[in-house]
Formats: C-alpha cells, sequence, structure tokens
C-alpha cells in the first residue's frame, strides 16, 4: 500500500498540472484514436490505426485522421480501400505527424495513451512499419487525464469500464460512442465512418470530463473523506517518521504545561 505521504505528493502534483492546463487552455489539446484489436493477435503485430481526433480544448476545433479520408482525396474505391491499407494509413499518419509537430509546444491529453499496446509508442512504431519517421513528443507534454483522476479522486472513483462508467455519472450521453472491441468491430466490417464518428465522440467527451474536473463539478464514487482524509493520515504518517517535530511539539507541550503552573 503506497503511503499516505506519497499519495499527498500525488495529488498535489495532479493539481499542480490542471493548474498549467487552465492557465492556458488555448494551447490544450486533446487526443484520442481508433485502432483493430490488439488482442487475438498471436503474432504480435502491432495493430494498425485507423482514425485520429485531436481537438483544441479551448476553441472546439477539432483536426481529424482517417483512413477513408484519405481514401476519398486519393480516389481509393470504397471496395479497394482494403487493399491499401498501408498506403493510406502510412499518408494518415503522415499527417497527423505534421500536425504534431506544428503543435509541439502544446498540452496533449489523452486517455491511457502510454505503451505499445496503446498510445503515443504504438503510433510511432506504426509509422516506422510503414517507413514513415514520427515526431517524438516529448512526454513533458503528455498528459494522462485516467491518471490525473486517479491522483485527485483515488482508485474508486468510478467503476470499470470507467470511461462509460464516469459518462453515465455524469449524465453525458453515449451517442456515437463504441467501446474497444465495437470500434475494432468497425473496421472488421468496414464501418469507418462509424468508427470516426466513435473516435470524434470520444474526444468530446474526454474534453467534458477535463472540464469538469477543472471546475471542480466532476460527480465520482469519491467521498469527502477518500479525497481529504489522507491529508491528516500523512500528517500523522509526517510525524511518526519525524522524530524532530515529534520532540519540538514535546517541548512545546512541555513549555506551555510550565507556563500555565507558574
Amino acid at each position: 500500500m503506497a503511503s499516505e505521504i506519497k499519495k499527498l505528493e500525488r495529488r498535489n502534483k495532479a493539481r499542480k498540472k490542471l493548474n498549467e492546463l487552465a492557465k492556458d487552455e488555448e494551447h490544450v489539446l486533446v487526443i484520442h484514436y481508433s485502432c483493430e484489436s490488439f488482442y487475438d493477435r498471436p503474432e504480435g503485430q502491432t495493430p494498425r490505426v485507423t482514425s485520429i481526433a485531436v481537438r483544441n480544448y479551448a476553441s472546439g476545433q477539432t483536426a481529424s485522421f482517417s483512413i477513408h479520408k484519405v481514401a476519398e482525396l486519393k480516389h481509393v474505391e470504397f471496395a479497394e480501400i482494403d487493399k491499401n491499407y498501408d498506403m493510406l494509413e502510412k499518408e494518415m499518419l503522415n499527417e497527423f505527424y505534421e500536425f504534431m509537430k506544428q503543435h509541439k509546444a502544446y498540452f496533449w491529453v489523452h486517455w491511457n495513451m502510454r505503451d505499445i499496446n496503446y498510445g503515443f509508442p504504438a503510433l510511432e512504431h506504426r509509422f516506422k512499419i510503414l517507413g514513415g519517421e514520427p515526431y517524438v513528443l516529448d512526454d513533458s507534454k503528455k498528459v494522462d487525464l485516467s491518471r490525473l483522476l486517479v491522483a485527485l479522486y483515488t482508485n474508486g472513483y468510478a467503476p470499470h469500464p470507467r470511461i462509460i462508467k464516469l459518462m453515465e455519472m455524469n449524465h453525458i450521453t453515449a451517442k456515437d460512442l463504441l467501446d474497444g472491441q465495437g470500434e475494432a468491430d468497425a473496421f472488421e466490417n468496414k464501418e469507418f465512418v462509424k468508427l470516426h464518428q466513435s473516435t470524434l465522440r470520444k474526444v468530446d467527451v474526454f474534453c467534458n470530463f477535463l472540464g469538469r474536473t477543472l471546475d471542480g463539478s466532476l460527480i465520482t464514487k469519491a467521498t469527502w473523506w477518500e479525497m481529504n482524509g489522507g491529508s491528516v493520515k500523512a500528517l500523522g504518517e509526517f510525524i511518526s517518521k519525524h522524530w524532530g517535530f515529534t520532540l519540538l511539539v514535546g517541548i512545546v507541550g512541555t513549555a506551555a504545561g510550565i507556563y500555565t503552573f507558574i
């Protein structure tokens, strides 16, 4: 079990990061992407990226990148998309990384995009496989909203699946939104528009979560004691671990007793 001091440190760090975002909302982007299923891949290939959406938190303007949009621009017939996946995915990722380079000074808010299975490393790897040279965003510019919420509200802030449950608690509609398996199925069925709409919807939902977190209106399962009681416990832990502080308290208490006696 993590110490209460560590929990308090993480909570304070999360609040500091949120304050940074709030002070510079015009330079905050929210990203989500969809891909093939990363399960049932016995040979371990990384899943193909199918759709990416990036929304400016302040303005709401959204840049989107998708295989079917590239196919339309390249005059590739719908029935021929699956025969041209590599070319279409590479062009889509090339457009995305050009956009990223132009916005490298922005904060990129995401949900669990942390590793080679699903995340910035996975996007980079896919582009390399296709012969591209990805721009590697500095980690200091990546902000994992899912981890911020755990740091602020504790692990019990929402049941799993957290995105859907948090939406339900905050009365956010699930229109056009697919879960991970739903997105993978949409790709298999070549429902590219449906897939892209889900990607856009999730970016909208994450912006909603972020806004409610910033203004303190996000509804969670966390109790007041869970969010604040740790601070009291942390103080007790600090006192027990720092004999000098305990000694000082004892001296002050003794002095006060002598003064009262006199």
